[in-house]
């Protein structure tokens, strides 16, 4: 790859990502993607920036450019959502968002003609299908992981709905927040570039806050209120689209509603087998066997191959068939409940919960112990960290279970986190 090294600001840039838990393995398709999304001065002025949302006058400080030229530079890096602009108590802040849910997916969430995205898709499908290590790498590696299955509220039964919490309902998601943007699907529309894509609905995936508002602003969503968001959620019910979202209880950002077909999550679980690349609701599918007919209706809608039909042991009928769970493999969103035409299958809460980050901090701070990654999280070099952002980052850190947070005190090799850490354990 010697004359992928002489492209300075993608390397510089492919580096950057890689220090933080959701990076992206080194390709030639990779610095492909890169240069249809940007030019090389661009991936190396963001190359430089820091994790935690910055002013244009902190980037100019880094760039060693006037805080004109750099909010020019800053504005055009986010009309393409390259960047993330939000304002912060009246003052505008950007953050470089990862790759995957990131700027990976802002690409193709809209039809746009500043870009080849039937190029870009041969490239993304290339990149994240074919190749494997990007899949791997952001599904497969450490125990959490960037999405989780929201269960279909309509699937569970009234005795059971005091086990559902709120932050497991996608109604409730879309109902408390304070901005909602949707969106054409990424994984359809690459798909549909491939001459792939399936006949689900394409204009239907939600971002949620801060994300959705400069989504919407400049142009990659379109707003909607609450009850539009709801029917949209009851249409993606009725194509039997699996609802997966950000893995935390508090601010989803984004909540896609996934076909098995084209769905990159929906694809690494049926390669990698699930409890890895997605995680499961807290509900899971049991069946009724006695009055399940072997119509199949469920092994055809689930998304991961999770349902399958097997022997009845039926003497007098030895070529009946009855529904089986593969247990690993099932995502618990209650599609196969919602299809079954004599009501066989009940969803029922799992014996031992799921667990699921508090907010993105948290998440991330998961993600870096477990893919050895966390000094570069805290000790971003960079940017120093604000005291509120170290101390965000270390109380998630003393929230951890034990082991984790050892694992985390050898990572950073901190005296001063050893310190807390020692003091919370009471050793």
């Amino acid at each position: 790859m010697a004359h992928l090294t002489a492209r300075k600001g993608f390397a510089e840039l492919t580096n950057r990502l890689n220090r933080f838990p959701q990076g992206a393995p080194l390709s030639e398709y990779l610095y492909k993607i890169l240069s249809v999304l940007m030019n090389e001065k661009e991936a190396s002025l963001m190359a430089q920036l820091p994790v935690k949302p910055f002013t244009a006058q902190k980037a100019a400080g880094i760039w060693k450019i006037s805080e004109a030229e750099a909010s020019k530079k800053l504005d055009s890096l986010a009309d393409r959502v390259l960047l993330i602009d939000m304002m912060i108590k009246g003052e505008k802040y950007y953050v470089l968002p990862p790759p995957m849910a990131g700027f990976f997916e802002f690409s193709m969430m809209r039809t746009r003609g500043d870009i080849d995205q039937k190029v870009l898709s041969e490239l993304f499908y290339q990149y994240i299908t074919v190749e494997e290590d990007f899949i791997k790498a952001l599904f497969v590696n450490g125990e959490t992981q960037l999405g989780r299955t929201f269960v279909k509220e309509d699937t569970i039964p009234r005795d059971n709905d005091l086990f559902v919490y709120d932050y497991e309902k996608a109604s409730k998601v879309i109902d408390s927040a304070e901005h909602m943007g949707v969106s054409m699907c990424y994984c359809r529309h690459k798909m549909q570039h491939m001459g792939k894509n399936c006949d689900a609905p394409m204009d239907i995936c939600m971002t949620f806050g801060t994300v959705a508002d400069s989504l919407i602003r400049h142009g990659f969503a379109r707003r909607v209120d609450a009850k539009e968001g709801l029917d949209l959620l009851a249409e993606a019910y009725e194509n039997n689209l699996v609802q997966f979202g950000e893995n935390v209880k508090q601010e989803v950002s984004f909540i896609c509603n996934c076909c098995g077909c084209c769905c990159e999550a929906m694809i690494a679980a049926r390669k990698f087998g699930l409890m890895n690349s997605v995680h499961t609701s807290n509900f899971m599918p049991e069946i009724v066997h006695n009055t399940c007919t072997g119509c199949g209706k469920c092994v055809e809608v689930c998304p991961v191959e999770a349902m399958s039909l097997v022997s009845a042991n039926n003497p007098e009928q030895p070529r009946h068939k009855k529904a089986a769970i593969d247990d690993e493999r099932c995502l618990g969103c209650g599609v196969c409940a919602r299809i079954c035409s004599v009501q066989c299958i009940k969803m029922e809460p799992r014996k031992e919960r799921v667990m699921t980050p508090v907010n993105s901090v948290h998440k991330s701070v998961m993600m870096a112990i477990e893919r050895g990654g966390l000094e570069h999280l805290i000790f971003d070099n960079r940017v120093l960290f604000s005291h509120r952002a170290m101390a965000a980052l270390l109380g998630a850190i003393l929230k951890l279970p034990p082991v984790k947070r050892l694992l985390a005190s050898q990572q950073i090799k901190s005296r001063y986190l050893g310190r807390l850490i020692e003091k919370k354990s009471g050793v």
